[in-house]
């Protein structure tokens, strides 16, 4: 693949997900039991970036959702709290997938991001209030994290095995890194 189809996976990809977090801004809270949870869709695309780009090119798709987002859509206070959760999320998924296809699932890594989203916004609304008891929220999100984790998972699953853009690029991905081969092998087992 040229750098210039790649270029435009990439910002087709970042495109996806800044849309997907508009249009989930607009909708009722869906996660009833956790006042101002969402479900994340755009992770959906986070993940897929995740697994079938390399780390420098995925973090390109989180910092561009990021930034296209708060500008589209956001004001500064959501662009920290969306920061925070972003990255700590994204780095968190990319660690727990170094785990390997045998130790975790696709699923499993969906549910770490969803966790891991809401541990970064809670820690910048404590740096905010000055006060750590915003943390007391933090089972009733890491909850609500695990169930939009489970359903992104899902979702970013099926995705992955029936897009044939994204089987190519993680095909071409597993050629050029270990890690890739066996999640990409992995893959191809479970069909």
């Amino acid at each position: 693949m040229s750098r210039t189809q790649k270029a435009v996976y990439i910002s087709l990809l970042a495109a996806q997900a800044t849309v997907i977090s508009l249009v989930e801004g607009m909708l009722p809270n869906l996660l009833a039991f956790a006042p101002g949870a969402k479900i994340g869709l755009a992770n959906m695309v986070t993940l897929v970036a995740i697994f079938s780009l390399s780390f420098n090119d995925s973090f390109k798709v989180v910092t561009m959702r990021l930034l296209l987002t708060s500008l589209l859509g956001g004001t500064l206070s959501t662009f920290m709290y969306s920061f925070a959760g972003s990255y700590l999320s994204f780095l968190g998924m990319v660690l727990v997938r170094m785990l390997g296809p045998k130790r975790v699932s696709f699923i499993g890594i969906s549910a770490t991001g969803g966790i891991l989203f809401n541990v970064g916004q809670l820690a910048v609304a404590s740096i905010i209030a000055q006060s750590f008891t915003v943390m007391l929220y933090l089972p009733v999100l890491s909850f609500a994290g695990i169930i939009a984790g489970i359903i992104v998972g899902i979702v970013g699953n099926f995705m992955m095995k029936n897009i044939a853009t994204i089987r190519k690029m993680q095909s071409e991905e597993a050629q050029n890194n270990e890690l890739s081969r066996r999640w990409y092998e992995a893959s191809l087992e479970n069909e």
